[in-house]
């Protein structure tokens, strides 16, 4: 076979790819469009895409995340304790190993993403859908209330459900701050989980369940419910195109999802990753405890601190999980 003729079939290899990836869906072949319109795949498909759109955003924002952890960690129980700023905790991450230790409990963000997103995302677009439909058929338009309830139902169901990952993340993240002696040295997010169960109970694995619940919710209905509201808001009032639309609605979610949120995650941070003193006791004995003890002993600014940061990882996040999310659900309709 001649040189010219493989690179003919290869050319014609290429045109025959790009052609079908610009195909409109009508001309998808019939046995692709009959599953993606069978009701299990509608019904699973919002599930499915939020946990890829979850995925891909952590990976990407996962080194903001850790440094996050580290600022929440910091001065622990004194209220004139160190302030380090986000560059100065990156460095000190760096200096102590390499740049891959920025990923560590990478496995275990992509974890609870895979649980978290995936249904929180798809029992919000479930609910939305539902109650689309219902305020069609009275000849309604569903409101922000509707949209706010439905964020912070699946906040909180999802949170449930990915809070051993989250607790793992937790862990992985700040087994660094301890004595190289005192260290877990987890392996992955599965030995994470193994070891804290099988140590502390499995009951263990939801340690700070409750403000895990409560900053979800918060975070959706900042998140979701926002996001959903301007994105309508712009499509009416103003002439945007589609992309910057979704990518102005994000950065406004992204930020009140992080002021109502990051108290909860503040206090979630603490809980879990206390572990037992030498009498048994922990530092704290539940959400309330520790908001207490943090505001007496640190300040109310405290549970602020690192805002900057925080809305650094949010709002990309959101921004990268509902861009891709839209994409998919364009893709899959």
């Amino acid at each position: 076979m001649s040189s010219s003729s493989t690179t003919s079939r290869a050319v014609d290899a290429a045109k025959s790819s790009a052609s079908a990836l610009t195909k409109p869906a009508s001309d998808t072949p019939p046995k692709a469009r009959s599953f993606l319109q069978h009701p299990s795949t509608r019904l699973a498909l919002p599930f499915v895409n939020g946990g890829v759109a979850g995925m891909v955003a952590t990976t990407c924002i996962q080194p903001i995340d850790m440094v996050k952890v580290r600022l929440q960690l910091a001065g622990e129980g004194i209220k004139s304790g160190p302030r380090p700023s986000p560059w100065a905790v990156t460095r000190d991450i760096i200096a102590q190993g390499k740049l891959l230790d920025l990923y560590t409990g990478l496995s275990a963000g992509l974890l609870r993403q895979a649980v978290y997103t995936t249904a929180r995302l798809g029992f919000f677009d479930t609910f939305i859908t539902a109650l689309k439909a219902r305020a069609e058929q009275k000849g309604k338009n569903i409101g922000f209330a509707e949209r706010a309830g439905a964020g912070l139902t699946a906040g909180g169901l999802a949170a449930m459900v990915g809070n051993p990952a989250d607790l793992a993340l937790i862990r992985m993240q700040s087994d660094g701050l301890k004595p190289k002696e005192a260290r877990a040295n987890y392996k992955s997010v599965i030995d994470a989980l193994s070891r804290i169960a099988k140590s502390e109970g499995l009951y263990a694995l939801w340690a700070g369940a409750s403000p895990t619940v409560v900053r979800a919710m918060a975070l959706n209905f900042g998140q979701l419910a926002f996001f959903s509201e301007a994105k309508t808001q712009l499509k009416a009032r103003t002439q945007l195109g589609m992309n910057t639309q979704t990518l102005t609605a994000s950065a406004i979610a992204g930020f009140f999802a992080s002021f109502f949120s990051l108290p909860f995650d503040f206090v979630k941070t603490r809980l879990q990753k206390q572990s037992r003193r030498k009498d048994g006791t922990l530092p704290y004995k539940s959400m309330a405890d520790c908001f207490r003890k943090v505001a007496k002993e640190e300040g109310l600014l405290r549970f602020y601190r690192g805002f900057g940061t925080y809305y650094v990882r949010i709002a990309p996040h959101a921004m990268i999980t509902l861009i891709v999310a839209d994409w998919l659900g364009v893709i899959t309709k």
